[in-house]
């Protein structure tokens, strides 16, 4: 057996999620990689909760149609999930809510008896499933005693009553692989700013990013990483740049509707040269759309939001190690280069687990700009070569530091003088080929499956799991741009050759990426696109591609 796929659902308050991660931390502790997806409605209570874990020998990120595994705490996950179901489908479920054949336990009743909350029903589940499976006692108990922090004894006590009660159908084999860390984008995300230098974040709730700013609150309790959740965004992106004016790294975390009021902010980092990262966490659109499912519908949005022409560094990155590197370097470049700079994510990353390799040995360390002189003489926008000034920060000794959102001299001044007003411009032009120069020297876009393939798919964000899985199967390649401004057109050109076919894979309807590399004369002959909310099994997407002229 290469792989196994897990699905455990049940009502909002079963705990899924957590269950969930409880199930893939087992497939890891067997030696697998493992890959988990949640599903939930937009509702504070009630609705439909479930996920999909998948582990595998081999690295995934994306999911497949059919389970071996349904884990059903309510009828619900089972009506729903027919279409999963095969005839090898093994089916677990709680006998008092759920009519089905297959490994029936009475949960209410081991909860009883035990003295249990409702919540710990997903542990007795667990249990069953883990003696379905053929994993060790041993192994459970591990598991659990890692992941659990509170009543650690009683979920010992539940998962054992339903392991004791289930029985053997598979034996999942053990791999000599060494465990791997499951991350979530949004850790990866944010291991990867502190990686590069996060000393800020700044940020107020809005989903997919909100268990960011949660996990950031959490690793900067009694340290000195400052996180802070203002009134609204339009607080979130001034205050950022406050604190950035004055030296500090600063991120901060929205998605397409809180990225709406930050906008006019991300002009004023273009004009007064404060650097800023913003995490936009894309979802299903427009307005509020679907809250909690996904999409990759804003990437022209964070290309040409704010007015007026400045420079900025966009990335989107495609799972946890790629989210891990890009956030690391996109800090360091916004405050080297002194530009906004986007991580441009989606729900399928940012909620998605994946096993983690470390990649922190192969980030390369950005050299910073050389401090300005202090003094008198000193001026916040000197013209230079590269058009980055060298920087200081207050309270420095006899020296003005000003900043400022109008049209400046380099002293920072507000003028309305033609020349000044083109010097700058030209000044803030300079920057952006500066900018694009050292990004060549890094690897802004990746490539996988067959290098000589006549067919070819072009990607970004977190559809390149998917991607390249449906790729190796088809023989074709993958291209996927991680950096998408400055666009790095060279090096997607010499990365994808000349191909009989290019398609272009994405999640959205207008072709985004495809409008994007037609602007630098890279032409797709085909295209899929998506835009329900869902991200693409494996099936489908083979099956679509295959319907492709």
């Amino acid at each position: 057996m290469d792989e196994i796929s897990v699905l455990i659902g049940g009502r909002a308050g079963d705990g899924i999620n957590s269950a969930g991660l409880i199930v893939a931390h087992l497939f890891s502790q067997l030696g697998y990689q493992a890959y988990m997806y949640f599903d939930y409605p937009s509702l504070i209570k009630g609705g439909h909760n479930f996920t999909i874990i998948r582990a595998s020998r081999q690295k995934v990120g994306a999911f497949r149609a059919k389970v071996d595994f349904l884990l059903a705490l309510n009828q619900d996950c089972l009506d729903l999930h027919t279409a999963r179901i095969d005839a090898k489908t093994v089916v677990i479920c709680d006998s008092s809510r759920v009519r089905a054949e297959g490994i029936c336990i009475p949960i209410p009743d081991i909860l009883k008896e035990e003295h249990a909350p409702p919540v710990m029903g997903n542990s007795c589940i667990i249990g069953a499933f883990a003696r379905a499976a053929g994993i060790g006692w041993e192994v459970v108990e591990k598991v659990l005693t890692q992941n659990i922090r509170k009543g650690l004894d009683q979920n010992k006590k539940v998962a054992r009553r339903g392991f004791d009660m289930a029985r053997g159908y598979v034996t999942v084999p053990v791999h000599d692989s060494p465990p791997l860390p499951l991350l979530s984008g949004n850790e990866a995300i944010g291991l990867g700013l502190l990686h590069g230098g996060l000393e800020a974040y700044i940020a107020y709730p809005m989903t997919p990013t909100s268990n960011l700013l949660h996990f950031l609150a959490e690793v900067g309790e009694g340290g000195d990483l400052l996180v802070f959740h203002p009134e609204n965004e339009i607080a979130v992106i001034l205050m950022a740049l406050g604190m950035g004016y004055t030296g500090k790294k600063t991120a901060v975390g929205t998605s397409g509707g809180g990225f709406c009021l930050m906008t006019e902010g991300l002009s004023l980092s273009g004009m007064n040269e404060i650097p800023v990262v913003v995490v936009l966490g894309q979802r299903a659109g427009p307005s509020t759309g679907m809250p909690t499912y996904t999409a990759q519908s804003d990437l022209h949005f964070a290309l040409h939001a704010g007015q007026g022409e400045f420079p900025r560094l966009v990335v989107a990155p495609g799972d946890a190690e790629q989210a891990f590197f890009w956030s690391s370097l996109s800090l360091q470049l916004a405050w080297k280069f002194q530009v906004p700079a986007i991580i441009l994510c989606d729900k399928t990353l940012c909620e998605g687990y994946y096993s983690f390799s470390d990649p922190r040995e192969t980030i390369p360390t950005i050299q910073p700009q050389p401090p300005g002189i202090p003094g008198t003489s000193y001026l916040r926008y000197k013209v230079t070569d590269d058009g980055v000034t060298p920087p200081l920060y207050p309270p420095t000794k006899e020296t003005v530091i000003k900043v400022n959102g109008y049209t400046h001299d380099e002293a920072g001044i507000t003028t309305e003088k033609a020349e000044l007003a083109a010097l700058m411009v030209e000044k803030r032009v300079r920057k952006g080929m500066a900018l694009e120069r050292e990004l060549a020297l890094l690897p802004t876009v990746s490539r996988y499956g067959d290098p000589g393939a006549d067919s070819m798919i072009v990607c970004w964000g977190s559809v390149a799991g998917v991607c390249r899985e449906v790729a190796d199967s088809l023989g074709m390649g993958v291209v996927q741009p991680v950096v998408l401004a400055p666009f790095p057109k060279d090096g997607v050109k010499a990365v994808l050759g000349n191909p009989e076919r290019v398609l272009v894979v994405e999640e959205n309807a207008c072709g985004q990426m495809e409008m994007l590399l037609a602007c630098h004369g890279i032409r797709a002959s085909g295209r899929v696109h998506k835009y329900d909310g869902r991200p693409f099994t494996v099936e489908e997407l083979k099956e679509r591609i295959a319907g492709v002229p």
